[in-house]
């Protein structure tokens, strides 16, 4: 072996070990901390977006305060009211008319006076009503005023008030009496002596207005696990419409497709044998239908998605900016998240976008599937968003906000984090190309979106509502359904109603249908709706004149009135639907924005049903109005109990009136039919479960806005792909080489159940 040799031999190995002690020296050294760079606030706003902002716990306790003290009637805490007392249902905020609102904040006019909107229920008066006042002005309120007649064009009836939770605990309380009534029958049907069965409320109550006949199925109630995969096949119709509860009684008593009278018959029958008895195995804990507890220990855990240097949006109060966009958002507490003054680049794309309703009609053979038709507003779809768990309904970075109502209460209920905003990283280019041609390049543009979400837990189901912002002007409206099937007691021809699911369940079929109210004003308040669509027109070749071509040609056409514009759920709709402005772009054609639907709706109702003027919104996938200040909602709170004489009928809005150069707002409806099948149990997926719409830019622009993003991607075959001057991809080993600091992982959204 030559010196040469020697050399090289130990500088490999001066190298070795010089590599070997650097990766001893690193090895253990957490990577470093992400630092977080501090945000460009948005100061334009200046407070202004309060002026949508939901009330204040301590506003809210001010309203009931004022309210208490000068009705001149007693008042009883709803939580414990009795239909025969009167209470305060319920405080919310009262939103100005929209040209107060848009004088203020284009700077036109002053701040309009905050006011609250308070629902009461007088059970203890010679007419029996249900009346809501307007309250201000807020924080230290010193006036109220009627409003339910110049809202609704007459009184309300008490008999179309919505549930309240101590009358539904009344309700379960008879059902347990009744239930002791039938001990040798609930032993030999359900191993059970009644107290270990849950009841499950259906709705409308009734076949006309004035009833207030309920029917609630009965199911197994095993803890920690949903009930509602486990019925027993007895169902039991309750009478409560007397303002007396210990008048309250049964009406029905179903079981197994039989009826009774009462439940004592049922006994009776069940002792003389002439009850057909299916007899059913008391669920087990660690086998029962429907768990959600992990089958196998965690593994490692999955990709978690971080902000280096921190989040790159902002919140202050009720607003959110983010890359040119503005929006101020809240929840309420009937229907649910709404958006107010979404603005890209300075200007307003929209003035409301607001949940309507969440409706779900069930098929069954047993009575209470078979009568079901749930409005979910009535109910309260912003009440019931809990609390989301971090990491999971939203990512672990999110950014977390806590909402305040006040509903069956005299005091204000806190929902902690029940509102999520982050920046999501779709995993697919908002736009790029690759060039093979000419001149070699790449250039992109990553899909990052802002995300507003809030979940809603309507008894069984749990609905996710997300409102997405797009890098390139346009907004996405989403929503899944998850959680529990509602089901039947499997028997006889049950399966013409759904798919068996389990060994006497049911999968009951039904139909989601959810309404969106978006009030667009594209380059102002005045727009003009236009539609475009395709034909094939046969034309000569111009240069062989013996051969044709079937050529698609642009068919366009302005809607001039509200029955032209108003889409029902199975008609024929022009592909390209936009809100237009009398302004145009660079290149001539109207500033505009197109609606575009996302939607696998069932059949709607028969308009011959007696009850469906009261959900007529889903005749249509969409329609499109003037918009009035005396047409704020396409439903009501009240439609749910009085379905057949509804407060609000949306068919109403639409009396062709004329659309050309109008304040105008859309109004449309999406949704999916439900076979529920084997693979729903235990809960729903969100997979194939999700329907929704956009809100695109359509020659409003002159060129995608998405050019001025700070992270678009560019870089040609002369440059250095791997140099981080020539493409920022290339400079995250270094900026993004940080660990996260996650906070602490906690819930407590059990807390006001």
């Amino acid at each position: 072996m030559n010196v040469k040799t020697v050399l090289i031999l130990l500088v490999l190995a001066l190298a070795t070990i010089f590599a070997l002690v650097c990766v001893l020296l690193t090895r253990g050294r957490a990577p470093s901390t992400c630092q977080h760079q501090p945000l460009v606030q948005d100061d334009t706003d200046d407070g202004r977006s309060l002026v949508f902002a939901d009330l204040t716990p301590e506003e809210m306790v001010q309203v009931v305060r004022y309210l208490q003290r000068n009705l001149g009637v007693q008042l009883v805490a709803a939580s414990r009211a009795e239909p025969s007392d009167n209470c305060i249902a319920s405080v919310d905020v009262q939103i100005p008319t929209k040209a107060e609102v848009l004088q203020f904040l284009d700077g036109r006019g002053a701040r309009p006076p905050r006011e609250a909107l308070a629902v009461l229920y007088f059970g203890n008066q010679t007419d029996p009503n249900v009346t809501e006042y307007v309250v201000g002005p807020l924080p230290m309120p010193m006036y109220h005023r009627d409003v339910t007649v110049q809202k609704y064009g007459r009184k309300l009836p008490y008999h179309c008030r919505p549930f309240t939770s101590k009358e539904l605990m009344d309700i379960n309380a008879l059902i347990q009496q009744e239930l002791k009534k039938t001990p040798r029958f609930l032993t030999a049907c359900c191993q059970s002596d009644g107290t270990d069965l849950a009841a499950l409320v259906t709705a409308p109550p009734g076949f006309k207005s004035g009833d207030r006949m309920t029917w609630f199925v009965l199911f197994h109630n095993m803890p920690g696990t949903g009930y509602y995969l486990s019925p027993v096949g007895l169902e039991v119709l309750v009478d409560h419409r007397d303002l007396q509860v210990s008048h309250w009684h049964l009406r029905q008593v179903f079981y197994n497709g039989q009826y009774f009278a009462s439940t004592g018959e049922l006994e009776e029958k069940f002792l003389a044998n002439l009850v057909e008895v299916v007899r059913i195995e008391k669920p087990q804990a660690d086998a029962v239908l429907g768990s959600l507890g992990p089958q196998h220990p965690a593994g490692s855990p999955g990709p978690l998605q971080y902000e280096p240097q921190g989040p790159r949006y902002s919140i202050r109060d009720n607003r959110v900016t983010f890359q040119g966009w503005s929006i101020t958002f809240g929840i309420k507490p009937s229907s649910g998240p709404r958006l107010f003054d979404i603005r890209y680049h300075g200007e307003r794309i929209v003035y409301e976008l607001s949940l309507q309703e969440a409706i779900a009609v069930y098929g069954s053979n047993c009575p209470a599937g078979m009568s079901t038709r749930y409005l979910d507003g009535s109910f309260g779809m912003g009440r019931f968003a809990y609390e989301l768990v971090r990491g999971l309904d939203c990512p672990y970075m999110a950014t977390y906000v806590d909402r305040h109502y006040l509903v069956d209460s005299d005091t204000p209920q806190t929902n902690q984090k029940s509102l999520c905003i982050f920046e999501h990283d779709s995993a697919i280019p908002l736009r790029r190309h690759f060039s093979d041609s000419q001149s070699f390049y790449y250039g992109g543009l990553r899909k990052n979106t802002l995300v507003i979400r809030a979940i809603s837990t309507l008894i069984n189901y749990d609905y996710i509502w997300d409102f997405m912002f797009h890098g390139n002007g346009a907004l996405e409206v989403r929503v899944h359904a998850t959680g529990y099937i509602s089901s039947s007691f499997f028997h006889d021809r049950g399966t013409n109603y759904g798919n068996r699911v389990g060994p006497h369940t049911l999968g009951t079929m039904h139909l989601h249908n959810i309404h969106y109210k978006v009030d667009l004003d594209v380059d102002g308040q005045l727009n003009t709706v236009e539609t475009q669509d395709m034909e094939y027109e046969l034309v000569k070749a111009p240069w062989s004149t013996q051969n044709t071509i079937e050529r698609p040609h642009l068919r366009r056409k302005e809607l001039e009135k509200e029955d032209e514009a108003a889409f029902t759920l199975n008609a024929p709709m022009p592909r390209y639907i936009s809100f237009a402005s009398s302004k145009s772009n660079k290149w001539g054609h109207s500033r505009s924005y197109r609606i575009q639907i996302v939607s696998f709706a069932g059949e709607h109702l028969p308009i011959s049903s007696l009850m469906e003027r009261s959900i007529s919104w889903g005749r249509y996938k969409l329609a499109i109005t003037q918009r009035k200040e005396e047409e704020p909602t396409s439903t009501s709170i009240y439609n749910q109990n009085d379905p057949w004489t509804p407060t609000v009928a949306f068919a109403d809005f639409i009396n062709n009136e004329t659309i050309t150069n109008k304040d105008l707002v859309a109004w449309i409806s999406v949704g999916f039919l439900h076979v529920p099948h084997a693979e729903d149990v235990p809960n729903t997926g969100t997979v194939g479960n999700g329907v929704g719409f956009f809100l695109r830019p359509y020659n409003y622009f002159d060129e995608d806005p998405s050019v001025e993003s700070p992270d678009s991607i560019y870089f040609s075959s002369e440059q250095d792909a791997a140099e981080c001057k020539n493409n920022p991809l290339a400079c995250l080993p270094a900026t993004a080489t940080c660990a996260p600091q996650l906070p602490p992982f906690s819930y407590g959204g059990f807390l006001n159940l």
